[in-house]
């Protein structure tokens, strides 16, 4: 078969000027841009090179690219080049300029509107590459077509001058450079992790697509190719994880739309499920979700009955069952997506539900069908789920009876605060009684509350609800915050809306810290998302010379404060272990006033990443976790051992 991503093609092929559509113009753009990508913050500005990046993989879909680079340059702007077939140059007959300059400036103008140049895509659908213009100080565009190469520059979204040819050509593709815009965004450092999540991402949903990133100033390249597609997303989600089967991998297409599934259970006892319409991630779920969801209990239900597996005296089996230890990943491309929810990250497609039910149905039966002993050893593992989910019941109540997990009865440890507002209340999750004592002197007893924790909490990696529910640190926690835990969460009932974990700086401080942080990301991890999760930042020294006073976090700023200060001659320097050594007065002036402290806030920028850690970290497998200290060794500072 020809490979024709790289030939000449002319404008009289099935994607050319006369498929580009315009329904309005570009102004409210730059006076409005979180209307177009949600934010001008850091999320906003990366949101910038999805969009570019998002028309690439648009042309991957419809088979004309293979390859898109992206590339982080020493001036602060971001190159994306692809392969595909370049966007249509030739004039447009209804605004007498190049169709090109017409996606560009003319908002809700492109190829996304005409199904038969696209029949699916992501991306903001026509706005996409007409707001990175709107929101770069500068962008050169360049097009390899009909055997020319052609570019044009645009400053704040006006063209500069009309689209010129700049030479001959035997490839075809579309490269953009832009310089995002300082007036209009809180900051213009991209991210290289954060965008190679993402492409990463990309790679994954594209099988075959390869996609490379590089830091040109840091020196830093990622390249993603996966011939396996989702399957391979799926083992690379599982590969610090003892898996218990293959991969199980179904597609088919059905009312316009195409399903992919990818699942495989480990021997853990969180779930990790991923949705995805059109390449674009459904972190809230939708319709296709819950007909994933519904269609895993139907089939293995219905596998277990008909294979009488199931005892009389077993529990039945529900979704919250199905999904201890699962992974799965599940892809859908449709037409014309609606997303709604909080973020627009929710497929509301009322028709993909049914579609996803009955592909997934049939697909998931077959498989059971045909391989008994993974069947088998699935349905015993969900089994064991279901009788662990009683017993964390029994649990709960249990725990209730003895009076904790009642909102209403506050926990006697915790010191409240005598504001009722939550949206302006935070309370301190801190290590030990001693720190708890001087926090709580030290504190505005107005609107933070401490509560004392003593030792190290249960590591829930490694623990059913049930023993979750025997772990008198994290019941207190749980009861103070109010939320509740799985199925009984509710975060409008979140009593504190900065939830600020505040330990020692030192090696059981750190460990304390990422065991709290564990917990909230396996059972509360929307407190997480929302962005009420914060660390506070207690100084590592005391630096004085005469009259003056300086607290400083780390040895980097020590020495910086030292040399200032004309060196060490008549400097005094202590050094704190721990939170306990500060006086009430220290402890709030340093780490507790609103005016001064360093809190950083936890956000789950990869959340394939941070499944990966916390997995490596707090789980079973001792030698991942001894790659990934050596890995990191060099990378740690303030070490006390």
């Amino acid at each position: 078969m020809e490979d024709n991503t790289n030939t000449p093609k002319s404008e009289t092929s099935d994607y050319n000027s006369s498929n580009i559509t315009v329904l309005s113009g570009l102004d409210a753009v730059r006076k409005r841009p979180g209307m177009y990508i949600g934010t001008t913050s850091i999320r906003g500005l990366h949101h910038l090179v999805y969009e570019v990046v998002d028309n690439s993989i648009d042309e991957a879909l419809a088979g004309h690219c293979t390859k898109i680079t992206i590339t982080l340059n020493s001036d602060g702007s971001v190159t994306v080049t692809d392969n595909g077939r370049g966007i249509p140059v030739a004039n447009h007959p209804q605004f007498n300029i190049s169709a090109l300059e017409v996606v560009m400036t003319k908002l809700h103008a492109g190829g996304k509107f005409d199904s038969d140049s696209y029949k699916v895509s992501g991306g903001l659908h026509g706005v996409g590459i007409s707001v990175v213009n709107a929101l770069s100080k500068k962008l050169d565009i360049t097009v390899k077509r009909g055997g020319k190469t052609h570019a044009q520059t645009y400053q704040r979204g006006a063209p500069m001058a009309p689209l010129k040819i700049i030479g001959d050509t035997t490839e075809t593709g579309t490269i953009v450079q832009f310089w995002p815009d300082h007036e209009i965004f809180e900051e213009t450092i991209f991210h290289f992790d954060t965008l190679s999540a993402r492409m990463r991402e990309l790679a994954f949903l594209n099988k075959g697509v390869l996609i490379e990133i590089t830091d040109a100033e840091n020196e830093k390249k990622n390249t993603f190719k996966y011939d396996g597609g989702i399957v391979s997303f799926v083992e690379f989600l599982n590969k610090n994880k003892k898996s218990l089967h293959e991969p199980i991998y179904v597609q088919k297409a059905k009312d316009d739309c195409e399903v992919e599934i990818a699942v495989q259970y480990n021997d853990s006892y969180n779930d990790n499920i991923f949705s995805f319409a059109n390449n674009i991630n459904t972190i809230e779920g939708g319709m296709h979700l819950t007909g994933f969801k519904s269609a895993l209990t139907r089939s293995i239900n219905s596998y277990a009955t008909k294979q009488k597996i199931l005892k009389d005296n077993d529990p039945k089996l529900t979704n919250e069952d199905m999904r201890e230890g699962l992974t799965a990943v599940i892809s859908v491309k449709i037409q014309e997506p609606q997303f709604e929810g909080q973020t627009k990250t929710k497929l509301g497609n009322l028709s993909v539900k049914g579609v996803v039910d009955s592909i997934v149905f049939e697909g998931l039966s077959r498989f059971l069908e045909e391989h008994p002993p993974i069947a088998k050893q699935v349905i015993e593992k969900i089994l064991n789920a279901a009788k662990a989910r009683e017993a964390a019941r029994k649990a709960r109540e249990l725990t209730r009876r003895k009076g904790a997990l009642d909102s209403s009865s506050l926990p006697g440890k915790l010191a409240d605060c005598s504001n009722r507002d939550p949206t302006l209340c935070e309370v301190y999750l801190v290590e030990g009684d001693s720190a708890g004592g001087s926090a709580k002197q030290g504190r505005n007893r107005e609107f933070q509350a401490i509560l004392p924790l003593r030792g190290k909490i249960l590591n829930v990696e490694k623990a059913r609800l049930s023993k979750i529910y025997s772990s008198n640190e994290i019941v207190v926690m749980i009861t103070a915050l109010g939320t509740g835990i799985a199925e009984e969460f509710n975060i409008e009932k979140l009593r504190y809306h900065k939830i600020i974990i505040m330990t020692d700086s030192d090696v059981d401080g750190s460990h304390i810290t990422t065991l709290i942080l564990t917990f909230f990301f396996r059972h509360l991890k929307e407190l997480v998302e929302r962005g009420h999760i914060y660390v506070a930042q207690p100084p590592l020294y005391l630096i004085k010379k005469g009259k003056q006073k300086f607290y400083v976090l780390n040895d980097e700023e020590k020495d910086k404060i030292i040399q200032e200060l004309g060196g060490e001659d008549g400097v005094h320097i202590q050094r704190y272990k721990g939170l306990g050594e500060m006086n009430p007065s220290q402890l709030w002036e340093t780490t507790m006033d609103p005016e001064k402290r360093v809190l950083k806030r936890i956000t789950i920028e990869d959340a394939v990443e941070a499944d990966r850690i916390f997995t490596i970290l707090m789980g079973d497998e001792i030698e991942s976790r001894r790659a990934f200290i050596q890995e990191n060794a060099k990378n740690v500072t303030n070490l006390d051992v």
